[in-house]
């Protein structure tokens, strides 16, 4: 099994735009891209990478599985 791995803020922009989120709208301190009623604070407005950690954190509020978001990644290749 694939390991999830640091992704840059516009490579996640993209990944959530496929997984059905719209945005990213501005709003507060952080940006936030919607999907239904849902509402996900996208962070690291210095565009600098997003780490494992919070980005495991950012799929488990999105409701989407490490093993969809690594496909998703690998399908691109």
């Amino acid at each position: 099994m694939s390991k999830l791995t640091p992704v840059s803020h516009n490579d996640l922009i993209k990944k959530l735009r496929k997984f059905g989120f719209d945005g990213p709208h501005s709003g507060g301190k952080h940006l936030y891209m919607l999907k239904g009623d849902l509402r996900l604070t996208v962070p690291n407005p210095h565009k600098k990478n997003v780490g494992v950690d919070l980005l495991t954190r950012i799929l488990k509020q999105a409701g989407i599985t490490r093993e969809e978001w690594i496909e998703e990644g690998q399908s691109r290749e």
